[in-house]
């Protein structure tokens, strides 16, 4: 090989990754994508402007108005528009308080997930060998518990509170992102430019920041999507059982709870968490599938 090869540069960024732009730009076209991002901004801004946008203390109780039902029902009340539960506390404010824990779990255990299993995959991806050998076996080993368990024992040792909670899903789900991402990389790393890179004499992390990173954007931002939904799920879960946080924050899976004894005569008390864990879930669920259709997913 000559001199001149070994010292050519790598192509430009924006040549080096065309599927990833193509990926990313197919994503942003979807309509499904901008109707899914669109009920998560509504969740959101509900979540974050929850003090002037409930019509009540998600906490006060009126026992005058027990299981009031919606204002559209025989007997409701426009003070309370979806309707009140068993110890009278407003069901509207209780699922808009709600979705402020839901979304901080869903976001920062999405996150740390993304960023432990995703820092180990690139290692493991590109390196290979005894640290790919390594990471895998600790994968394995990890996934050999069922996730529940996992996160109740977790929970158990770690105590209740909105952090734990986050920490425990975290260290159950960095999995998922490891073994996919992992697969994307074995691929990048054999690539021309990334070979060219080496040849001139980037250092091992520039690589795989510069090069190998970028060409898995679309699918961190896939799982990523699909963790919220997880994280969720887990949480309302959790918080069901009384593992999650404290009697005194709300949250949608104590809603669920509480709704048990008055579910045959006041099923509106657990319907409205339900669609709020729903509609939370499917906003996340757009942005995978479009990415499963994009030519990244095909490797095109």
């Amino acid at each position: 090989m000559t001199a001149t090869a070994l010292t050519t540069p790598p192509a430009p960024r924006g040549e080096r990754f065309p599927v990833t732009r193509a990926a990313l730009r197919q994503l942003a076209l979807q309509r499904r994508v901008w109707v899914g991002g669109g009920i998560l901004l509504v969740i959101l801004l509900l979540a974050v402007f929850a003090p002037w946008v409930a019509p009540h203390d998600p906490l006060e109780q009126d026992l005058l108005h027990m299981l009031t039902p919606p204002m559209w029902a025989a007997g409701g009340s426009g003070e309370f528009p979806l309707g009140t539960d068993g110890l009278g506390r407003c069901v509207l404010s209780r699922a808009i308080y709600g979705a402020r824990v839901a979304l901080t779990v869903a976001i920062e255990a999405a996150l740390g997930s993304m960023l432990l299993g995703s820092t180990l995959a690139l290692l493991g991806g590109y390196f290979g060998g005894l640290v790919d050998r390594a990471i895998s076996y600790l994968v394995d080993l990890w996934m050999s518990f069922p996730p529940v368990v996992l996160s109740l024992i977790l929970l158990v040792g770690l105590g209740t509170g909105v952090d734990k909670v986050i920490l425990a899903v975290v260290l159950v789900d960095w999995t998922r992102f490891c073994r996919v991402i992992r697969a994307d990389v074995l691929v990048i790393r054999r690539r021309d430019y990334v070979l060219a890179a080496r040849l001139i004499g980037f250092t091992h992390l520039r690589i795989m920041l510069r090069e190998v990173l970028p060409a898995v954007v679309p699918l961190m931002i896939t799982l990523f999507s699909i963790e919220m939904g997880v994280a969720i799920i887990v949480e309302a879960t959790l918080s069901f059982i009384g593992l999650s946080v404290p009697p005194e924050i709300t949250i949608w899976g104590q809603m669920l709870a509480d709704a048990r004894n008055d579910m045959q005569s006041a099923a509106w008390v657990m319907l409205t968490p339900k669609f709020n864990r729903a509609m939370d879930t499917i906003a996340g669920a757009p942005r995978g599938s479009s990415r499963r259709g994009s030519p990244c997913a095909s490797g095109v």
